[in-house]
């Protein structure tokens, strides 16, 4: 389950000993982008929490390069109501420096993989529409080169920094609907299949 380009990427599954590197990874785009809808920097500790809650059912992924964690990306599942069970929203995360050095692209790649083998039939994104300096990262043309298709928009559903943001969903269909469906599985049950 070892991917690797010029950068020598290695993907792991992340850990709550993470939590410090990766919440600095994420403080930048609290602070400085309309990309999250968070207003302030969560704990270490509370962001130990989410990483180990996210690990009960779903895989969090970190990218590594040469020891350095660069961006790290995780599933969790769209909303509570039971037929939402085969849905999972997709979040991804990377560096300033890293961006658009196919870390996004290997992480995803993995990702969609593990979460096909749980049984998972769709991935959602939910992505702040560019409309200024805060919110344009790339993000759709991103997820349309991983095969994502626009889904609609909820406009003017966020407000940060003393602004109105649309929400785009797009999504990607990467399990099989059929009529008796198995329940989805937890990634405890695939990641040595991944070597994660």
């Amino acid at each position: 389950g070892r991917r690797k380009n010029s950068m020598d990427i290695k993907i792991r599954t992340a850990t709550v000993e993470d939590a410090e590197k990766l919440l600095e990874i994420y403080a930048y785009y609290i602070k400085n982008t309309a990309v999250t809808f968070e207003y302030e920097v969560p704990s270490v500790e509370e962001f130990r929490e989410r990483i180990s809650h996210i690990l009960e059912h779903y895989p969090y992924l970190v990218a590594e390069n040469k020891g350095e964690i660069i961006g790290y990306s995780y599933a969790g599942r769209f909303h509570p109501r039971a037929a939402f069970g085969w849905d999972v929203e997709m979040t991804v995360y990377l560096k300033q420096k890293v961006r658009r050095a196919g870390v996004g692209r290997q992480l995803y790649a993995l990702m969609e993989e593990v979460l096909r083998e749980q049984g998972v039939v769709r991935a959602i994104s939910l992505i702040v529409k560019p409309e200024d300096e805060y919110s344009d990262y790339n993000s759709i043309q991103f997820h349309e080169k991983m095969g994502y298709r626009y889904a609609g928009e909820l406009k003017d559903c966020g407000y940060k920094f003393h602004r109105w943001y649309t929400l785009v969903y797009m999504d990607k269909q990467i399990g099989v609907t059929q009529e008796n469906m198995p329940p989805v599985r937890d990634f405890a049950a695939v990641r040595e299949k991944f070597g994660l």
